[in-house]
């Protein structure tokens, strides 16, 4: 693990793999290490920057108003400190939305998009659901608690709970494992959560970006794939089959390859310009 200063903050990452830069925005409480079943792969073909947001893991919890723009400055920051003038940026939900937020602000930074469960902007629906979890994680006092009997059943499905209890366990037991977020910055990522909204700045995203869903999402569900993929120019969407939230567990290796196959194409048309 190494830290670097930016944006006033000192934020953690993980860093694995050689090859063109890949940041990994992790999603809403968790940490870097979100995205193990994802680096594993991605590391054969890219230098992979796995990072801490801001509130989470062990970068830097600072008291305050948080945001999802905010999010982006701190992205934009720390690759200005660590050397990078361009990235692929890969992100699921949270790490999605700020990835749509640093491409639009910092289009230069941007060399793809591969955005996983994202929406344009927080509607009643989703700000209901992330409001029951802050009422949950005060009720556990604990937001690794709140993580495994709240919001996994959010992301995953029935089927897999049915289907592979063991599995289930392994991911309770690794969130467990991680850095315990503090309640305090729980909130704060989860009300920059509620309050975001994109849908005016779609437009400034220049960058070629992967728009995927699955199917059985309802958090953030194919009724916002419409508005993104007509918002942003260069997008394609995909959907996953059987899968909620969280397609990046339930289909590992599907989720990877599109993945892949996505970000070496842009790698290449890149490279041939």
């Amino acid at each position: 693990m190494s830290t670097v200063t930016a944006n006033n903050l000192t934020m953690n990452y993980d860093q694995q793999g050689a090859g063109d830069p890949l940041i990994l925005i992790p999603y809403l409480a968790a940490d870097h290490a979100c995205y193990a079943f994802q680096v594993a792969e991605f590391a054969k073909h890219f230098t992979c920057f796995s990072i801490d947001l801001r509130g989470a893991g062990g970068t830097d919890k600072p008291t305050g108003d948080y945001s999802v723009e905010l999010f982006a400055d701190d992205v934009a920051a720390f690759m200005q400190a660590v050397g990078i003038p361009s990235a692929h940026i890969f992100g699921l939900s949270l790490g999605a939305a700020t990835g749509m937020w640093l491409a639009a602000k910092y289009p230069a930074k941007v060399r793809s998009l591969s955005l996983h469960s994202a929406w344009p902007k927080s509607d009643l629906f989703l700000r209901t659901i992330v409001r029951g979890w802050q009422v949950m994680a005060k009720a556990f006092g604990s937001v690794p608690e709140l993580t495994i009997q709240g919001i996994f059943p959010w992301c995953l499905t029935p089927e897999l709970y049915s289907a592979k209890p063991d599995y289930i366990q392994s991911l309770s037991d690794f969130v467990r494992s991680r850095p315990a977020q503090p309640l305090e910055a729980f909130e704060s990522q989860s009300n920059a959560v509620m309050k975001y909204d994109i849908g005016a700045q779609l437009g400034r995203i220049k960058a070629p970006t992967q728009i995927t869903f699955g199917r059985r999402d309802t958090l953030t569900s194919t009724r916002f794939a419409d508005q993104l993929r007509g918002g942003i120019a260069d997008s394609e969407v995909v959907i996953f089959e059987d899968c909620a939230h969280a397609a990046i567990y339930e289909k590992v290796e599907e989720v990877n390859q599109r993945t892949l196959a996505f970000l070496r194409h842009h790698t290449a048309v890149m490279a041939a310009v």
